[in-house]
């Protein structure tokens, strides 16, 4: 796929160590902030993903095949383990004690003292919690410095909240306020998506042995007992994981579970990492849109992407589209910011819509006045949120809404293949499409395997809580020309799956 390039950073910087924590809400060394910045350049981020996927490729090659299956037959175990590091603030306790940790005795007695105002009788057990924190550590998200003491390193301080541990005490349920996201993340993998995939063979096998025993112990209470058939709605994994018929973010809006909601949002702050915002700025010829061209940011949430746009591009105008309580709430977030100015003039403005209705006929913009058809629909990070008839619906609605010239732009990620693409191409090649990720003569899976396995970890999720998927370039392909589009460019930054994909009416 066609790259997006930035500029390289200054040589002679060391690589960040891994047994150094780095804090983000801490204040860094200059030499800190410059190893980090050297870690996160493309060209770097390109050059370290050929050595997780070699390094992972030849450990599947090395290890004893037994012990690969164990690693991976019981790998839901650290998944738990991850969930319990961040549910007992063990973080920000080992981040208090320094680069000396602290011994488990002490940090059973700090996570009590922590959680004394919900549960008297809190109580963790020493013996327990060490073997915890040790397959933490085997795994590298922590370090054991000393028999049974532990402390923070580069990885686990990705899961620090920044509060202080008198934060913690006094108002726990504000643990995720202000956070990078990053935390709540954890928290929402670790529940919400870690119990629904543990049904997944059940949701999609229904007929097998446990799956029929499992259903039978839930008959005592039909009205929430999820009938059989992995494609009826209401019988998703998440379905049978928490016993319900509704989909996952219904479910999330019923009061009981109000705190879920809340950390869900927060955790899809940290998700933001997954790829850079700014990215689109360069993957999209944004500079030669004519004067007071409009750009309508479907499903645009508070208006993060066209905020960035407009500030780079200061000859369009954007109108965010986003159900009534996201837009109503959208202005004030940033009426405190550098970007206020952007929405007062009306640069950006909002607009409720729900994308699985017609749009509308005509859109009033300040300054521009009113327009049948923009010049650009965006949609980022949306497709992946649907089942494919959903999406094929709501492109439809968006091709019937398009002029001649309107161009749509699907930000979302693109699965390459774990093998080489050699199925000949219907008709043209579409610009940027790339067959292998892999060095030209390089023996690495044609996807990187390890090191991009965390978009197929997120594809997994999409599907057993959402009953959705992350999508090949050719599904997205297919899934745009059957609502009227016509895929014509693909670009990506480098060393990132996410795509930036051109499509125009056919």
């Amino acid at each position: 796929m066609e790259r997006v390039y930035k500029a390289h950073p200054e040589p002679d910087v060391d690589y960040p160590s891994l047994d150094v924590p780095f804090y983000k809400n801490a204040p860094h060394t200059a030499q800190a902030e410059a190893a980090e910045k050297l870690a996160g350049d493309p060209a770097v981020v390109v050059a370290a993903n050929y050595i997780v996927a070699a390094c992972g490729q030849l450990a599947a090659s090395v290890h004893r095949p037994f012990f690969s299956l164990v690693d991976a037959a019981k790998g839901a175990h650290l998944t738990a383990c991850l969930q319990f590091l961040e549910a007992s603030n063990t973080v920000e306790i080992l981040r208090a004690a320094g680069p000396d940790g602290m011994h488990v005795d002490d940090i059973a007695r700090r996570i009590a003292e922590l959680n004394a105002g919900r549960d008297a009788n809190a109580r963790v057990e020493p013996g327990q919690l060490s073997h915890v924190l040790r397959l933490l550590a085997t795994y590298h998200w922590l370090q054991e410095v000393r028999p049974d003491v532990f402390a923070n390193n580069r990885l686990s301080a990705q899961v620090d909240s920044g509060k202080t541990l008198e934060e913690l005490r006094t108002a726990p349920e504000k643990k995720h306020d202000g956070a990078d996201g990053l935390a709540a993340f954890v928290a929402m993998c670790g529940d919400d998506f870690f119990k629904a995939s543990a049904h997944m063979t059940d949701a999609l096998l229904p007929w097998t042995p446990r799956a029929t025993s499992l259903r039978k112990l839930w008959t005592k209470n039909p009205a929430t007992t999820p009938e059989p058939g992995p494609e009826r709605e209401g019988n998703l994994p998440f379905n049978l994981a928490f016993r319900t018929k509704l989909g996952y973010f219904d479910w999330m809006e019923l009061p009981e579970n109000k705190a879920r909601l809340a950390e869900f949002g927060r955790a899809m702050t940290g998700a933001r990492l997954w790829e850079v915002a700014e990215n689109i700025v360069g993957a999209f010829p944004w500079g030669e849109l004519p004067k007071d061209s409009v750009v309508v940011d479907v499903g645009g949430g508070v208006g993060s992407t066209s905020v960035v746009l407009a500030n780079v591009y200061p000859h369009l105008w954007f109108v965010v589209e986003d159900r009534k309580q996201v837009v109503d709430i959208a202005p004030s977030i940033w009426s405190q910011t550098t970007h206020a100015e952007l929405v007062k003039s009306g640069r950006v403005s909002y607009l409720a819509h729900d994308f699985f209705k017609p749009q509308p006929a005509h859109i009033d913009i300040a300054s521009v006045g009113t327009i049948s058809s923009p010049s650009v629909f965006v949609m980022r990070g949306c497709t992946h949120n649907w089942p494919d008839q959903d999406v094929q619906s709501m492109l439809r609605f968006l091709r019937d809404a398009a002029g001649p010239h309107t161009k749509l732009l699907i930000v979302d990620v693109i699965l390459p293949l774990a093998c080489y693409d050699d199925t000949e191409d219907d008709g043209e090649p579409i610009p940027g499409a790339e067959r292998t990720l892999a060095p030209a003569g390089s023996p690495l899976l044609a996807n990187l395997g390890k090191a991009n396995a965390s978009e197929y970890l997120l594809d997994i999720s999409m599907m057993t809580v959402l009953n959705s998927k992350e999508r090949t370039l050719r599904e997205i392909s297919t899934l745009a020309s059957s609502a009227g589009w016509k895929v014509s460019r693909v670009t990506r930054a480098q060393g990132s799956l996410w795509a930036y994909t051109t499509a125009d009416p056919a």
